[in-house]
């Protein structure tokens, strides 16, 4: 189980990150937002995702050495991500179409979270 949320967050983050900084333009009006001034912090978010999702690759390959990964970017990471999507969404009245990743986000975090303690559960 921890292998297949490692796996879908792999993709996930790394999709994401290259479509950031490939079609960091065309992102924004998808969002409806404005494209950021200067454009480098949307293309550092994109690397950073890149980045989050090829490490991924450790947990997808052995999760139980890379647990710590799995705890750090999935409840931890993607579950604040979450909730700073939806708190940026009521206080500063950003698009709904930030609520997409709000949902994605918090279901690979609940979603890791599960799989974490399941088999931590399982220890006992």
């Amino acid at each position: 189980m921890l292998s297949v949320v490692a796996g879908i967050s792999l993709v996930y983050d790394l999709s994401a990150g290259l479509l950031l900084l490939a079609a960091t333009e065309q992102m924004a009006g998808w969002f409806g937002v404005p494209l950021p001034s200067p454009v480098i912090f949307a293309k550092l978010c994109g690397l950073f995702l890149v980045a989050v999702g090829i490490g991924y690759v450790l947990p997808l390959l052995d999760p139980v050495r890379y647990r710590a990964y799995l705890w750090i970017f999935g409840p931890l990471l993607k579950g604040a991500g979450a909730i700073a999507f939806i708190v940026d969404y009521f206080v500063n009245a950003s698009p709904a179409s930030f609520l997409l990743f709000a949902f994605t986000d918090g279901a690979l975090a609940v979603a890791t979270l599960a799989a974490l303690l399941r088999r931590d559960l399982r220890a006992i």
